[in-house]
């Protein structure tokens, strides 16, 4: 049974920086062969962030307000995923989730998500 478990989030002063964590168990690392980071601020629907492939190669396209000020990461061939986050505006306030699954049409596995708070 594929686990996802998100962790690090917290509150912080507008400028300031949080790295998260996703760490997932079970399953075959074909479950994970696609990690995102999804959020979603208060009183809206849930976003895209960021995603990775189970090599490393990123992909920002989901979101352009992050370029250059959130960076996902995750080691070659392996279910733990972050997501360095600097420059940190009230707007990134929201819960953030981690999703996980064999490919982009296939991502079937949701964490339980990390509260994020930017105060200003």
């Amino acid at each position: 049974q594929v686990q996802l478990v998100e962790s690090g989030g917290g509150l912080v002063q507008a400028g300031g920086s949080l790295r998260l964590s996703c760490s997932g168990s079970g399953g075959t690392i074909w479950s994970f062969n696609i990690m995102a980071w999804y959020r979603q601020p208060p009183g809206k629907k849930r976003e895209l962030v960021a995603s990775i492939s189970r090599t490393g190669i990123p992909d920002y396209s989901g979101s352009s307000s992050v370029k250059g000020r959130f960076t996902i990461s995750r080691k070659y061939g392996e279910k733990t995923m972050y997501l360095q986050m600097t420059e940190l505006e009230p707007e990134d306030t929201g819960t953030y989730f981690c999703k996980a699954g064999p490919n982009a049409n296939t991502m079937n596995y949701w964490g339980q998500g990390t509260q994020v708070t930017v105060s200003s």
